[in-house]
């Protein structure tokens, strides 16, 4: 396998992958997509508790997915990359089509139950 591959994969998993880990980080994701937010504002948006949305603020920054800007005594958070809610959006895509083939082959797998009984 190629080393440039292997070493850009880990780094990608490192960075990336391990952020994107835990579903309420990729909801904090499409709340900034929608535009700049405060801890206050998403906690109000997603009702999660606050320090759980600023732990998941700071893995985000952390990974380069979340920019940080201070307002006063107010911290804003804004989506550093859109192209992330790009790539989500696709495997969003790829989730619904794999469901649909597997709900596809569980209504097929019935019907044959029911017809050879």
């Amino acid at each position: 396998m190629n080393t440039t591959l292997r070493d850009e994969i880990c780094l990608l998993h490192a960075h990336l992958c391990s952020a994107l880990a835990d579903s309420n980080r990729i909801l904090i994701l499409y709340s900034l997509h929608k535009g700049p937010r405060n801890v206050t504002e998403l906690v109000d948006e997603l009702q999660l508790p606050q320090p759980t949305v600023s732990r998941h603020l700071k893995v985000l920054h952390q990974s380069g997915l979340a920019l940080r800007k201070r307002e006063g005594h107010t911290v804003i958070y804004t989506l550093r990359d859109e192209r992330v809610i790009d790539a989500l959006d696709l495997l969003r895509g790829v989730l619904a089509d794999n469901l649909e083939k597997q709900s596809s082959l569980a209504r097929s797998a019935s019907r044959q139950l029911v017809s050879s009984n």
